[in-house]
C-alpha cells in the first residue's frame, strides 16, 4: 500500500482519441505527446523545470524511440529531468503511475510526470538479417498488426484469447452485444450537455498541417454508434465465436499526461485543494496460456487486498475492455454489476491507442468520483501475454 503519492485534481489531461489512420496517423507519438504536455503546462501556468523525473509509457516503436524518456522531458521543457521508457503493452499506464508512486514512496523524487503516448496508425515495419535464410533474405515484422495477430507463447491471435475466456465462463453472443450497447449508452453520458463531462479533462491535440495552418482535434474521432439490429447482423470474427467487430475495440492514436507528486505539492497544483487524489495500491496477474481476459479479475483482487478493500467499497470501476467478454468475466468472478462499470466511456467504444488507454480511463474515473464527492477508484485492464494490471486511487 502506498501512502505518499498524490495526483493534483485536474493535474492531468487526455487528448481526444483519433481513429486508426485518422488525423493523428502521421504524427510522431513522442513528439506530439511532449508538445501537448508542454502546452498543457502553459495552460496551467506550471513550470516544467520543476519536474524531477519523467516516465514515458509507449508501446509502438517510433523513430528514435531509443531516446524517449530524456527526449520527451527536454521537449516539454524539463531539460534537467531524466526520463525512462516503460512498455508493458496495454497495462503500461497502470504500471507507469505505480512506478511514479513508488518513486514518491521511496523518496527518490518529489515531482514526476507520466506521459503516455502511442500511435497505432502507420506502425513500423522491422527487418532483421536471417543468417540461415537463402541468399541472406531478411526476417520481417509489422510491429502492430503482426503482434495483434499472434502471441508467440500462446500461439494465437488476441481475439482467440477472448473466445477462450468466453467459452470457459459460459458467456454468450447476446451478453456481449448487450454489454456493448450499454457501453455506448455510457459513452453518450459523456457527450451530454455539449460534452460537459469530457470537457473536464480532454485537452486538444494540435497537428501542424503547414507553416501557417494547424488542425485542432477537440473531440474523439472514429466513434460510431451501434444498434441492436446492427450488432445482430454482424458475423462472428471467428467461426462459432461470440465476438463480432462490433463487440471489440479498435486501434487508435492519442496521448495523456498525469502528474504524480507529494501531498503538499498536489495541493498547490490542484484545481481544488480540498479534493485529494492518492495512489493507493497496485495488483498484477497472469492467466493460463491463451486466456488474456481471465487475468483481469485476479489483478484487481490483488490490488484490493493490498489496499484492504472489498469490491463493495469501490465508488467507481474503469476497465480496459478490448473485448466485451473481458468485463463480463471480471464481473462474474468478483461479483460485480458489469452494467455499472465504465460510466462515461471505455476503450470498447472510444478505441485503444495502447499506452494512453488506461490513463484516460483513470482520469475519467477520477472525474466521476469528483462529481460523486469522492470514493475509491479501481482501474483494471488486460495486456498482451495473458497478463493484467490494476491500480486503486482514493479520491476524497
Amino acid at each position: 500500500m502506498l501512502t505518499k503519492a498524490f495526483i493534483p485534481y485536474r493535474g492531468y489531461y487526455s487528448t481526444p482519441f483519433a481513429r486508426w489512420q485518422g488525423s493523428l496517423a502521421n504524427e510522431h507519438s513522442i513528439i506530439l505527446g511532449a508538445r501537448t504536455s508542454k502546452r498543457f503546462f502553459e495552460s496551467k501556468g506550471w513550470n516544467p523545470a520543476e519536474i524531477q523525473y519523467v516516465l514515458v509509457g509507449s508501446t509502438v516503436y517510433q523513430k528514435q524511440w531509443f531516446y524517449s524518456g530524456p527526449w520527451a522531458a527536454a521537449l516539454m521543457g524539463a531539460t534537467e529531468a531524466p526520463g525512462v521508457l516503460i512498455n508493458q503493452a496495454c497495462s503500461t499506464s497502470a504500471f507507469s503511475i505505480y512506478q511514479a508512486g513508488m518513486g514518491l514512496e521511496t523518496g527518490l523524487f518529489e515531482n514526476s510526470w507520466c506521459l503516455l503516448a502511442d500511435r497505432c496508425s502507420n506502425g513500423p515495419h522491422a527487418t532483421w538479417p536471417n543468417p540461415n535464410g537463402p541468399g541472406g533474405q531478411a526476417i520481417a515484422e509489422d510491429w502492430v498488426m503482426d503482434n495483434f495477430g499472434l502471441d508467440p507463447w500462446a500461439g494465437g491471435a488476441m481475439i482467440q484469447t477472448a473466445e477462450n475466456v468466453a467459452k470457459e465462463y459460459g458467456l454468450t453472443r447476446a451478453e456481449c452485444d448487450a454489454l456493448t450497447l450499454r457501453r455506448q449508452e455510457q459513452y453518450q453520458m459523456a457527450l451530454a450537455n455539449g460534452r460537459e463531462f469530457q470537457k473536464r479533462y480532454l485537452f486538444p491535440a494540435e497537428v501542424q498541417l503547414s507553416r501557417k495552418k494547424i488542425l485542432t482535434i477537440e473531440a474523439d474521432e472514429g466513434v460510431f454508434p451501434s444498434t441492436p439490429e446492427g450488432l445482430a447482423a454482424l458475423k462472428p470474427v471467428l467461426a462459432d465465436g461470440v465476438h463480432t467487430y462490433g463487440t471489440q475495440t479498435y486501434p487508435a492514436d492519442g496521448n495523456c499526461g498525469i502528474a504524480v507528486t507529494t501531498r503538499e505539492r498536489a495541493r498547490e497544483l490542484s484545481a481544488d485543494p480540498k479534493l485529494e487524489i492518492q495512489v493507493v495500491s497496485f495488483g498484477f496477474a497472469r492467466a493460463k496460456k491463451g486466456f488474456m481476459g481471465a487475468a483481469v479479475a485476479p489483478s484487481a483482487r490483488m490490488a484490493l487486498e493490498k489496499a484492504g478493500l472489498k469490491p463493495a467499497d469501490l465508488g467507481a470501476i474503469k476497465t480496459h475492455n478490448p473485448f466485451a467478454s473481458n468485463d463480463l468475466a471480471m464481473a462474474k468472478v468478483l461479483g460485480l454489476d458489469a452494467n455499472a462499470m465504465n460510466n462515461f466511456g471505455s476503450s470498447l467504444i472510444f478505441g485503444h491507442p495502447q499506452a494512453p488507454t488506461g490513463a484516460r480511463l483513470v482520469i475519467e474515473g477520477i472525474e466521476e468520483l469528483a462529481m460523486k464527492g469522492g470514493g475509491y477508484l479501481l482501474f483494471s485492464g488486460c495486456a498482451a501475454g495473458d497478463t493484467a494490471a490494476s491500480i486503486i486511487l482514493k479520491v476524497g
